[in-house]
């Protein structure tokens, strides 16, 4: 992963139905770091966060990448970036394989069959890669995404409540997997109502203030 890579928000604000949830917010973040959002409900959290992944426009400020407006650079952002939010945003119809497959395609990657199952093996998937996703449990599923995430070749991680449905074990791969990819050069985003630490790595805290 690039060392240079670098995450900014400039006087970043954000009004939804007609009042202003935050404004003003300034942060950098860099290869290796992961910043933790935090916030009372209805503080813009999500928003932010789907501001980050340009699902939402940006009200006021900006929002930079390498030092660019990641709208005057889509495609490019796009390819370096990976969500995973409360949903798992799974095909149901289609196999564990097929949903992986898919989603490394959009990033422009086919990882192959040794890659995906040994990934699915370490999140205790093993044999599950043929199985359809609606036979699985909530638990498996949340698995799943966590597979998709390890095989993502992005540098930058958005991670919406994270850890909803996963039990302690669940928990603890994501951790790890966070702390590993940190470690590699990989930076996070992430807000959830369970704090849990990612190794040795303080996060950058940035707490949204209502207004």
């Amino acid at each position: 992963m690039n060392t240079t890579a670098s995450l900014s928000f400039s006087k970043l604000g954000c009004i939804k139905g007609g009042r202003q949830l935050f404004k003003n917010v300034d942060c950098t973040l860099t290869a290796g770091q992961w910043l933790y959002v935090a916030g009372v409900n209805g503080v813009g959290k999500t928003s932010l966060l789907r501001m980050v992944c340009g699902l939402a426009p940006i009200e006021s400020g900006d929002i930079l990448w390498r030092g660019q407006p990641i709208h005057a650079q889509r495609d490019a952002y796009r390819r370096e970036l990976c969500y995973l939010g409360h949903l798992n945003a799974l095909q149901e119809s289609m196999t564990v394989d097929e949903n992986l497959a898919f989603t490394s395609a959009l990033s422009g990657m086919a990882p192959s069959a040794a890659q995906t199952q040994s990934t699915l093996a370490h999140f205790g998937l093993r044999g599950r890669g043929k199985q359809l996703v609606r036979h699985l449990s909530q638990g498996q599923k949340r698995r799943v995404a966590l597979s998709r995430l390890a095989l993502s070749p992005a540098t930058l991680w958005v991670l919406d409540e994270p850890y909803v449905a996963m039990d302690e074990s669940g928990i603890t791969m994501l951790a790890q997997l966070i702390e590993n990819h940190l470690a590699q050069g990989g930076m996070a985003v992430l807000t959830s109502h369970q704090r849990v630490a990612i190794g040795q790595v303080a996060p950058l805290m940035l707490e949204l203030q209502a207004q």
